[in-house]
């Protein structure tokens, strides 16, 4: 584990993962701009989640858009909610996030008001880190990127702070899409964006940021999963908001003890333990956290970070949440949309329930050849619709407001087939940078002594799977690595062809950049059709037919261990 990321930053920006962006112009805090190497890594990350929810989950992907009108954050509580304490220095007006500045002093100080952030400020002895002057007032400031949408001002637009409010405002599309079924699942990956007040710890905090973010639509009275069965007996490493004990516990167990709320929760949370270690994320390093009850959001039944251990300590990398019916609730009260899922019952029930019942002997007299049409759209209505004894329709364009007269609400009996409920979300949010860090920073292996360092990044999501050498460039040594990496290089393996230096620095620069295997064509190579396949992690090297290395490739990109190719 690296005790510092100086040397892994240094590799990031010189071999091409990531670079400050903007770093011509002084650089912007907070943004990065990923390299060859690292939108090599970033895109084979998303294919492994991919392949997780798409393939073996069945979810549906969608893209929606990254500039929103405020009405969509209004509803999400964005516009009123989503903000940070900020402070300034009185002396050289330097900005800060408040709670960062007691963050020693305090366990949870992200619940601490602008009153007791202020008070702690004084009574620890909290000054600027820049020039040690004094704070100044606790303020909100709203961490969502204002614009407009069209010319001028007539609508306010915002970028977006997190992907999910595509899928929400989508869900009248999605549940159609799905044929009106639950459970719904679906996936969103793309850019989000949070005007950060000081970011800092590199990847961690961003200021445009990338999500692989997933909601699961459910019945809110079947939070089962039908593969729950497959993971029920496996071990995941939990600290329970209970205390600060790290427990290891079967995942049945801890639905069955109430430690998980849900089995449909406990899977998700499991799948993704299953996902980060599958990119290379040390399990010895990952751990599950509950949030806190103070910390937790108002409307959320449950939720758990994924936390690694890195060299700025535990740190999120992904949280997975039951967020109940918030979501589906408020994008309906602000857009005026039912966003329901109609559940039908085994058997017809008979239940007596009010309704508004029209009253045909004062319709007719009064309204003669719309009479019926009145009566319809009377009977349609709820008797919540009825204000002040008094009920508003509309037939056929024409606004009519109808008295205790012509209606009564009563109780009726009636046999219905179901009934509509708002559906519960289950939320694994996975930030996508932030686990790109963690997978580099938990592969990096450097020896001081010998100055060199490795990635043992997992093969899947290695930028580079295969080096292709020639032992010279020369005598047609070179022709043959050039076809061997031809036959070898495709999307699924992405090969690299290298002939200058000595071969000692050409596996150094594969280490490097996490290159897990190297192919050399040396004399031998030319008389019996046979290269040098050499293993990044254990060094062993083996000998190899050249026609036969794609086959093997594959089969060691398939999972098989370098011990077991059988040449």
């Amino acid at each position: 584990m690296a005790e510092n990321n100086s040397d892994l930053m240094s590799i990031c920006k010189r071999r091409g993962f990531i670079w400050p962006s903007f770093e011509l112009y002084g650089g912007v805090a907070g943004m990065y701009d990923y390299g060859p190497l690292g939108c090599a890594l970033r895109n084979n990350i998303v294919e492994v989640w991919r392949s997780i929810y798409k393939g073996r989950e069945g979810f549906v992907e969608i893209d929606s858009e990254t500039v929103g009108p405020r009405e969509a954050f209004k509803a999400s509580g964005h516009v009123d909610e989503f903000s940070d304490y900020i402070t300034y220095c009185k002396g050289c007006q330097a900005p800060f996030r408040a709670d960062h500045m007691v963050k020693e002093f305090y366990e949870n100080p992200d619940v601490l008001g602008p009153r007791e952030l202020e008070e702690a400020f004084v009574k620890h002895g909290v000054t600027c880190p820049e020039c040690g002057g004094e704070l100044g007032p606790v303020e909100e400031f709203n961490l969502m990127f204002k614009t407009n949408i069209g010319p001028g001002s007539a609508r306010v637009g915002y970028l977006r702070p997190e992907t999910a409010q595509g899928i929400f405002v989508n869900f009248p599309n999605l549940y159609r899409y799905n044929r009106e079924k639950l459970p719904l699942g679906v996936i969103q990956t793309g850019r989000s964006y949070r005007n950060e007040i000081a970011p800092r710890q590199g990847m961690i905090r961003m200021r445009e940021f990338n999500q692989m973010e997933v909601e699961l639509f459910v019945d809110p009275e079947d939070k089962d999963w039908a593969r729950f069965h497959e993971i029920e007996n496996e071990v995941i490493e939990l600290v329970p908001n209970t205390g600060e004990e790290t427990i290891s516990i079967t995942v049945g167990e801890a639905v069955e003890k109430g430690i998980i709320a849900n089995r449909v929760l406990a899977y998700f949370v499991y799948t993704t333990k299953q996902l980060l270690v599958k990119l290379g994320v040390d399990p010895a390093r990952l751990r599950f956290r509950q949030h806190l009850e103070d910390e937790m959001a108002h409307y959320a039944a449950d939720c758990w970070d994924a936390e690694a251990l890195l060299s700025f300590g535990w740190t999120e990398i992904t949280g997975i949440a039951d967020r109940g019916c918030w979501d589906l609730t408020r994008h309906a009260q602000f857009s005026g949309t039912e966003l329901t899922h109609f559940k039908k019952f085994d058997e017809p029930r008979e239940v007596e329930m009010e309704k508004v019942k029209a009253k045909h002997k004062a319709l007719g007299p009064a309204f003669k050849g719309k009479a019926k049409a009145i009566a319809t759209a009377m009977e349609s209505m709820s008797p919540s619709d009825v204000k002040d004894g008094k009920l508003v329709i509309d037939v056929d364009g024409e606004r009519i407001e109808l008295t205790e007269e012509f209606f009564e609400v009563a109780m009726v009996k009636e046999k219905i087939t179901g009934e509509r409920v708002v559906p519960h979300v289950i939320e694994p949010s996975h930030g996508l940078d932030r686990i790109f860090y963690t997978v580099l920073e938990h592969s990096f292996d450097y020896d001081a002594e010998k100055d060199y360092a490795v990635l043992r990044l997992k093969p899947q999501v290695a930028p580079v799977k295969v080096g292709v050498f020639p032992l010279m460039e020369k005598d047609g040594l070179d022709d043959m690595a050039r076809s061997i990496y031809d036959r070898v290089h495709s999307h699924r393996m992405e090969a690299y062809y290298d002939g200058s230096g000595t071969i000692g620095k050409r596996y150094a620069r594969m280490d490097e950049v996490g290159t897990p295997w190297c192919i050399t064509v040396d004399y031998d190579s030319l008389e019996d059709g046979t290269v040098t396949l050499r293993d990044r992690d254990t060094s062993e090297q083996v000998r190899i037919p050249s026609e036969k290395a794609s086959e093997i490739l594959g089969k060691l990109l398939d999972g098989m261990a370098f011990s077991e190719i059988g040449i």
